[in-house]
């Protein structure tokens, strides 16, 4: 499980913002802006990521601070 996250299943919103350190707000408007991965409805009330999508923004995040320092 890397920085919380398991490797396959989904994980909840929550989750995300330990692992990214942001707003809500901000995390949403990523993701209408396509910045950050759409979630996935998995009923009427409960939404998440595929952790696979989280593990790839965390990776392109951490290189995209490389090349900035």
């Amino acid at each position: 499980m890397m920085n919380g996250i398991p490797e396959t299943g989904f994980v909840r919103l929550s989750q995300v913002l330990n692992v990214i350190p942001i707003g809500k707000t901000c995390w949403w408007e990523g993701v209408k802006s396509g910045r950050f991965p759409k979630p996935i409805k998995l009923t009427e009330r409960c939404t998440a990521w595929r952790a696979e999508d989280i593990h790839e923004l965390i990776k392109a995040l951490s290189e995209q601070s490389a090349t900035r320092h």
